[in-house]
């Protein structure tokens, strides 16, 4: 995987509703980004084009009206893995640790800018 800045799209998967979109930048091992609402931090691996982490997302912004983020209220934990191309396109699917529930989720990467 490419060092550098990526869109991220995010669906809930069985049967869960909800979408999220955002930025994330995948930079030596250290993932960070945000969304209108979230800010991620976390760590990664890639080896043989898979990959692996952890990532922690947390609220900066109060709901605006009826628009409600993701994940809800309070900090998440995720556990990540998926797949890197060559053309700078990622997948992952992971399960997001909410409270007592686990939410599976899809994501797609897009590759935008690389990042000094």
């Amino acid at each position: 995987m490419k060092d550098g800045l990526y869109s991220i799209h995010v669906s809930l998967l069985d049967g869960n509703t909800g979408k999220g979109s955002g930025v994330i930048v995948f930079r030596n091992g250290v993932i960070r980004g945000g969304d209108a609402y979230l800010y991620y931090t976390g760590s990664y691996t890639v080896q043989n084009d898979t990959l692996k982490g952890e990532v922690i997302v947390n609220r900066h912004t109060p709901n605006r009206g009826e628009e409600n983020p993701l994940f809800g209220e309070r900090q998440v934990s995720i556990g990540v893995t998926g797949k890197t191309y060559p053309d700078g396109r990622g997948e992952m699917e992971g399960t997001a640790l909410v409270g007592k529930l686990s939410l599976f989720f899809k994501a797609s990467l897009r590759f935008l800018a690389e990042v000094d």
